[in-house]
């Protein structure tokens, strides 16, 4: 106990000495010199004067003890306050210094996100690259040919910055797997056209064929009728030449006028043989036409089954120009949304990297934690996006 401390009295206690006096230990001196004080003397209580003695040396504790007791929880409430003004001011403090660490931090982070943000744009373009390899079903060699034509117009230029090699080799494999695929479609259309166009030949020719047997067997029908009734004239008319010859005798004495009936008789026959035969040739000649014209029938079937095949070939190249142009579009709005869905991670990732970051951990640390939660490498944690 230092030389100060002993000389201060109660009625010297204050707010300005009461962290030095209201310590362990540091009120005993008071209750020594009250207890010094009051048992210096013993008065006589046989005598009034000695009895208000010993009530005055009483009073006098009373009094003593209320100075020092009534300063001492004036200073023990402030002591209780104390804590309050302190942990309002760290919390100010904090709060302040957090901020400014943010703030002098911000260009750092600033230039990690859009560093972020660029490198992820050069990986979904060498992932678009690649992904002009997908196609939904098998596509036709028009649709590679346009796919191969859009991936050459793809600059390979300093915009890929680090990743132009990568992006240069990706795209000219992807470009070799297309022209193989390319190369290999074209052939099965080819393959394709060729049995197309085999099929009607051989459906023409057939049909030209079924056709001539037709008009061939319908002439042979004819000729084999007129034959046949041109052989029975001539039986007919052996027949009676033979009744003629026996009727000679009797013949000899018709006179000149049944000679020349019977000479125009047969000039009538011989001319309705001819006139027989001539319908003959006729009816050929009709088969012949009905030949010809079923042949003329089947050209212009094939012509028109290859018009309609060609009609059919130009309908489908439409559609699938209709088809690319759906595709394309999709394409565009898919890759919106892939920008926006990728804007709004980034935005995301960098909010849980800032609160990670606000718990004094190092950036390094808290965007390594993000990344690790966001590819669900750490159990039973997800990012919410």
């Amino acid at each position: 106990m230092s030389t100060e401390q002993q000389l201060i009295t109660i009625d010297d206690i204050s707010a300005d000495n009461a962290p030095a006096i209201y310590v362990a230990g540091g009120l005993g001196r008071f209750l020594e010199a009250v207890t010094t004080e009051v048992t210096a003397e013993v008065p006589d209580l046989s005598t009034r004067k000695g009895r208000e003695r010993i009530a005055s040396l009483a009073a006098k504790v009373s009094k003593s003890k209320s100075a020092v007791e009534k300063p001492g929880r004036d200073y023990l409430k402030r002591l209780k306050e104390m804590p309050k003004v302190i942990e309002a001011e760290l919390r100010e403090f904090v709060t302040k210094m957090d901020a400014l660490r943010d703030a002098t931090r911000k260009p750092l982070t600033d230039w990690e996100q859009a560093e972020l943000a660029r490198t992820d744009k050069h990986v979904d373009g060498i992932q678009d690259i690649k992904d002009t390899l997908v196609f939904e079903g098998i596509p036709a060699a028009s649709t590679v040919n346009q796919v191969i034509a859009a991936l050459e117009m793809v600059p390979m230029d300093d915009s890929w910055e680090e990743f132009l090699a990568e992006a240069a080799q990706v795209k000219d494999q992807t470009l070799v797997k297309l022209r193989a695929l390319l190369t290999e479609r074209t052939q099965y259309e080819a393959e394709q056209a060729e049995l197309v166009r085999l099929r009607a030949e051989a459906e023409a020719q057939a049909q030209r064929d079924r056709d001539a047997e037709i008009a061939r067997a319908a002439a042979e029908q004819v000729r084999l009728q007129a034959e046949q009734q041109a052989q029975a004239e001539r039986d007919a008319a052996s027949r009676r030449e033979q009744e003629l010859i026996d009727q000679a005798a009797a013949a000899q004495r018709a006179t000149a006028q049944a000679a020349l009936d019977a000479e125009a008789a047969a000039e009538r026959q011989r001319m309705q043989l001819e006139l027989q035969a001539e319908q003959a040739r006729t009816a050929a000649a009709q088969a012949e036409a009905s030949r010809l014209a079923a042949e003329q029938r089947a050209e212009q079937e094939r012509i028109a089954a290859e018009r309609r095949q060609e009609e059919a070939v130009e309908q489908a190249r439409l559609a699938e120009l209709s088809r690319q142009t759906a595709e394309t579009e999709e394409a565009h709005r898919q890759q919106k949304l892939r920008e926006a869905d990728q804007a709004h991670k980034v935005k995301i990732m960098g909010a849980a990297k800032e609160a990670l970051m606000s718990m004094n951990i190092t950036e390094e640390l808290a965007k390594a934690i993000v990344l690790k939660i966001a590819r669900r490498e750490v159990p039973n944690i997800t990012i919410q996006f």
